[in-house]
């Protein structure tokens, strides 16, 4: 069946190519030319809705939009012809500009669809990234296509709407083209070709704002060029259903890194000097008519820069703390490791002196570690110290800290306890400990005159006591000498 669907797209797309390559021999202006248009749209259109039903993608609601979008776009080019033979002066605007304006909503409302099942989680790097390369090019398209479609004197309101809203219209499949290249998911074969259906028109549309600018009459073999550049977006968006890979393209996509590569940074950097650029263009020719439409650009342009930099700094705070929590927590058991401990016990002895308050040290070591390893595997013996930090942890104070000290070898610090305190805190640590295992533990006091190392170095030897008196009990450290 996989071999069927694939076969039956590759057909489509050998049919595509003879459609394209015929279609410059086609006599220009001619009634079969408006058949070959209208029929290639509506070919698409149908090959939309086979591949739906074939290939059953996720979100169907979003192919049967960008369907209707073709199939109108197309009728336009039939509906255009028919007021063009029917009409002395068809006007505008006319029937025919309403089909070829109904692709901009249906496509925009379809690639919306797709865009929220390929990010469901809000991406805001992306969206602020978008948002930025948009805003670019919608101001030059506000100067070069928006402003010069709704200063002409002689086409009405309605038409001043009508010619508005195509550069409106493509500004916002370019909107949607951009988010869907940027949204991190896998760009497979439908997604290049949905990639391609959408390009094709924004630059057709593009070349006949070219054309009309210049005021340049384009001759037949011309006209059928940019004409055949919308039978590509056509066929494109029905390769793209058609092909297998549409079952996978509205996959979510993972998280897109806040971080933007060195290509996207030069992307939005030259974006983001598209206002300046403009500004001096006419500064130089003398016709400063477009300062406000600048100015603006260029405020919303610089909001999306530092908010993208607010997004790049809050990404290095977290990251830093993340650093910083790595730098002192151990990876296995989440408890503060070695490093934390003897940067916290220095500073605990100095506050108990400061005090006169008593602060009492514990080493606990697991009894028979390396047996029970040996016996039930490295994965159990992990889980063992996983577990029994966990335990140990609901029987602490607030104010103490437990630690691990390498390997099967942790650390209490227990300020402002008693020996007997103490004692209690580690006996039901003891009892708490999981999966029927027991440890042997030494205590040590504070000592006047002690230093840290020294107060750690007798709750060691408490603890190779308490292993040799027989293991699963505590002992308490012996008074400093001397």
């Amino acid at each position: 069946m996989q071999a069927v669907r694939s076969r039956l797209a590759s057909a489509y797309l050998a049919l595509a190519g003879l459609i394209l390559a015929g279609f410059p021999m086609v006599p220009d202006g001619s009634l079969a030319q408006t058949v070959w248009q209208v029929a290639c749209g509506w070919l698409g259109a149908a090959a939309i809705v086979v591949g739906v039903r074939r290939h059953r993608p996720a979100a169907p609601a979003a192919w049967w939009l960008v369907a209707a979008g073709v199939a109108g776009n197309a009728s336009g080019i039939g509906v255009e012809a028919i007021l063009t033979r029917t009409m002395a002066e068809p006007g505008f605007p006319s029937w025919a500009d309403a089909a070829y304006l109904s692709l901009y909503p249906f496509a925009a409302a379809g690639m919306f669809l797709l865009i929220r099942r390929r990010s469901p989680l809000r991406n805001w790097s992306t969206v602020v990234d978008a948002g930025t390369l948009t805003t670019g090019i919608s101001l030059l398209a506000w100067i070069f296509m928006v402003k010069p479609a709704a200063s002409d004197p002689d086409i009405g309101l309605l038409g001043h709407v009508v010619s508005v809203a195509y550069p409106v219209g493509d500004i916002v499949l370019l909107a949607m083209t951009v988010r869907l290249l940027l949204d991190g998911a896998a760009h497979n074969t439908s997604f290049r070709l949905l990639g391609t259906a959408l390009i094709a028109f924004l630059a057709g549309d593009t070349a006949w704002v070219v054309v009309n600018q210049l005021a340049l009459e384009p001759g037949p073999m011309a006209h059928k060029l940019l004409a055949d550049v919308y039978l590509v977006g056509f066929l494109a968006f029905g390769a793209t259903a058609l092909h297998p890979d549409v079952r996978t393209i509205a996959r979510p996509a993972p998280p897109r890194p806040v971080r933007p590569s060195r290509r996207m940074l030069a992307v939005l950097a030259s974006t983001s000097l598209v206002g300046p650029a403009l500004l001096l263009a006419e500064a130089l020719t003398g016709d400063v008519s477009d300062a406000v439409a600048i100015a603006l650009g260029c405020a919303a342009l610089f909001l999306l820069v530092v908010t993208r930099m607010s997004q790049l700094l809050t990404q290095l705070d977290m990251q830093s703390q993340k650093v910083r929590e790595l730098a002192v927590t151990d990876d296995l058991t989440g408890l503060a490791n070695r490093r934390a401990w003897n940067a916290e016990v220095p500073r605990a002895v100095e506050r108990a002196r400061r005090t006169g308050t008593p602060l009492a040290v514990a080493l606990v070591d697991l009894d028979h570690f390396k047996r029970f390893n040996d016996s039930y595997g490295h994965p159990a013996g992990d889980r063992l110290l996983k577990e029994a930090a966990a335990a140990w942890q609901h029987h602490l104070r607030s104010a103490d800290l437990l630690a691990r000290y390498g390997g099967e070898e942790f650390v209490v610090l227990l300020p402002g306890a008693s020996a007997d305190e103490a004692g209690r805190v580690l006996d039901r640590m003891r009892e708490a400990t999981p999966l029927g295992q027991t440890f042997s533990a030494g205590i040590a006091m504070l000592a006047d005159g002690e230093g840290s190392d020294e107060l750690v170095a007798r709750a060691d030897a408490a603890l190779y006591a308490a292993k040799r008196a027989g293991r699963d009990r505590v002992a308490l450290a012996a008074g400093r000498a001397g």
